[in-house]
């Protein structure tokens, strides 16, 4: 049972009963919700100052964790850059140069990917670190396009490589008969050679090398034979179009082994040595044009010899002989 408050009353001279009124009820239920709020507010400030919910604590330590992985993925962005950089280098300056092809320009490597507005969509998301992840889609992009470039680059080389390879097949690069001994030239590249039996200065556009009627003769490289015939001048002769400018003749032959027409290998009998046409013994005239004009077969020789043996042909062509034709 609730006490009951009293106050003196000087006018009756008695202890009278005190009556709530309206107003301090009002009041006292108001001042007591007030307090109860202000408690419960400064519970639940020192709650969050001092303990993280368990939610946002594991938001908290998944974010962490995200943001390690997107450290390690740039890592990796940086490492796939890297790589890619170190192939663009490889194919402008060994793979172009061995090609003898120019590099591809920087301006194209380097090319833009269509700025940041392409990006405006991840910006509006209100990320809570931008930079980051703008950073990394824009390697991404840089990357994507650089290995774009790098793969057209491939195809190119490759093509390049494949015409190359014909060239190089093609392109006069042996010794016409079999000369190991390096003792079977006899006369060398000459433009203003004497000759002492016609008495005049006649050019010797070709290399003699002198063998045994019947000796083996092989095309110097792959193409295709544009000529076999027997010539006043050159006795039996054939003449092979490598392509790219090459044309090789092989004269005074004994014999054919190929038809006109006919495609041929690098290392392939196409003859035998003879002494026909206008010879005075048996040998094998060889001559190299470019462009329909003759060069020194000297200088396409490297092929099946070293340096050594190189500087001693070069220098048994040099020797003034008796000519072999006239």
């Amino acid at each position: 049972m609730a006490k009951i408050k009293y106050y003196y009353n000087t006018e009756t001279c008695k202890y009278e009963p005190i009556r709530a009124t309206k107003k301090a009820l009002f009041l006292n239920v108001f001042g007591f919700v007030v307090i109860s709020l202000a408690m419960a507010l400064g519970i639940i400030y020192v709650y969050r100052s001092n303990f993280t919910p368990i939610k946002e604590s594991a938001l908290r330590a998944e974010n962490h964790e995200l943001k390690l992985n997107w450290g390690i993925l740039n890592q990796e962005l940086q490492t796939a850059y890297d790589h890619v950089e170190e192939l663009q280098f490889k194919d402008d300056h060994i793979y172009r140069v061995i090609l003898d092809t120019e590099p591809i320009p920087s301006t194209i490597r380097q090319g833009g990917t269509g700025g940041h507005d392409q990006y405006a969509a991840l910006v509006n998301q209100n990320l809570e670190d931008p930079a980051l992840v703008l950073t990394a889609y824009e390697k991404i992009d840089d990357l994507k396009k650089k290995l774009y470039i790098q793969s057209k680059s491939y195809d190119q080389v490759s093509e390049l490589l494949t015409e190359k390879e014909k060239i190089w097949a093609s392109r006069p690069a042996i010794q016409p008969v079999n000369n190991k001994e390096l003792k079977r030239i006899a006369g060398g590249f000459n433009p203003k050679r004497f000759h002492p039996i016609l008495k005049k200065i006649l050019p010797h556009e070709g290399i003699d090398f002198t063998a045994d009627i019947g000796t083996p003769v092989y095309a110097t490289g792959d193409g295709t034979v544009t000529a076999a015939y027997r010539s006043t001048t050159y006795g039996n002769v054939i003449f092979i179009n490598h392509g790219y400018g090459y044309q090789t003749r092989y004269a005074h032959l004994h014999d054919f082994n190929i038809r006109n027409g006919e495609p041929v290998k690098r290392g392939q009998v196409i003859g035998y040595v003879g002494n026909t046409g206008r010879s005075q013994g048996p040998h094998l005239h060889y001559e190299v044009l470019y462009k329909f004009k003759a060069i020194d077969p000297i200088n396409f020789f490297q092929r099946d010899l070293d340096n050594e043996e190189y500087e001693k042909v070069i220098e048994l062509s040099r020797k003034e002989t008796m000519p072999l034709d006239y």
